[in-house]
């Protein structure tokens, strides 16, 4: 008997033996599962939530000698102007999560891509960031940006303003403006190199004065409705009116010139005679094909038509003439 008992008493606790390390792993595993959910719910939460001191703290990180990161320079420019409500350091403003959102997270883990850094590399797609921007920056000079070609081609607000440069935003000076827009624009880049081009690499031209980044109905997102209207803002003098007008120039500037740049004089897109017969090919000496032959060292007596001015040398007012007896443009 003494035996037997022994033996029901030992099988019966080899299997309590087995089940309490089963049933603990299975507790165990439940809790785990059971404190996921929570654990992805505070990352959330806290991703969302600003942090308590504001830009106080951010500038514990950023401040003055990070060159990359430095964010005490947004205290020189308009954001930070206590006393204008509409910037994101004035009355009740949100500060640096006014733009780079709920930073939290980002005081925590000093990950980028829990925060809108507004780069280039940042995990947001171009119009999350745009929309930081737009969502104060949206009056006349903005409005056509949603049907710009900047838009449609993804650039972002940031890929052309910076707000932290030491220097300022370089898209507010004329002189900053074409390293910005020529970074992309590859060929304008060559063309204002050429012999002839508009002012716009010494500084005194800025892309703005004839384009509007932010949106145009006028092609190539012209500033004016036509490109004649847009030369007209400093060419005056061309705009007339004119008691004798030359046809193509109240037609259309580009057809005798380009805007950025050329290896001929005064932007020419051809060197004269060749410009003007492209017109004036019906009787008279414009009829006549002026080559190289036609210059004295090829015993040619064309040199009027050829050298200097060419057309120009007797046809001076080719903008357009008021005197009584311009009609042939001569004076």
């Amino acid at each position: 008997m003494q035996n037997g008992s022994t033996q029901t008493h030992t099988n019966g606790q080899t299997p309590m033996n087995i089940t309490r390390p089963i049933l603990c792993a299975l507790v165990l595993l439940g809790g785990l599962v059971w404190q996921a959910p929570a654990s992805a719910q505070d990352a959330n939460a806290v991703a969302g939530q600003y942090s308590k001191e504001g830009a106080d703290t951010c500038l514990g990180c950023h401040d003055e000698e990070d060159a990359n990161y430095a964010a005490s320079t947004i205290f020189k420019s308009r954001h930070a102007h206590r006393g204008d409500k509409r910037a994101p350091f004035g009355a009740g403003g949100l500060q640096c999560e006014a733009c780079h959102g709920p930073g939290a997270l980002h005081a925590r883990n000093k990950k980028a891509e829990s925060i809108n850094s507004l780069k280039a590399d940042s995990p947001q797609p171009v119009a999350q960031r745009n929309q930081t921007c737009l969502g104060c920056h949206e009056n006349a000079a903005r409005t056509g940006w949603h049907a710009s070609t900047h838009e449609r081609g993804q650039v972002a607000c940031a890929d052309c303003h910076s707000m932290h440069k030491r220097s300022g935003d370089p898209m507010l000076a004329k002189s900053g403006e074409p390293q910005a827009c020529l970074g992309c624009h590859k060929q304008q880049r060559a063309d204002f190199h050429k012999t002839s081009s508009h002012p716009v690499r010494q500084g005194l031209m800025g892309c703005s004065d004839c384009h509007s980044a932010h949106g145009s109905n006028a092609p190539a997102m012209l500033a004016k409705p036509t490109l004649n209207q847009t030369c007209y803002s400093c060419h005056a003098d061309k705009r007339g009116p004119l008691l004798w007008e030359h046809a193509p120039v109240a037609e259309d500037c580009a057809l005798c010139h380009v805007a950025h740049g050329s290896v001929r004089t005064a932007l020419l897109t051809k060197n004269p005679p060749q410009l003007c017969q492209q017109c004036h090919s019906v009787a008279g000496h414009p009829s006549v094909a002026r080559t190289a032959n036609g210059l004295p060292s090829a015993g040619g007596a064309g040199a009027a038509f050829l050298i200097a001015g060419s057309c120009s040398n007797c046809h001076s007012q080719v903008h357009g003439s008021n005197h009584p007896a311009g009609s042939k443009l001569m004076r």
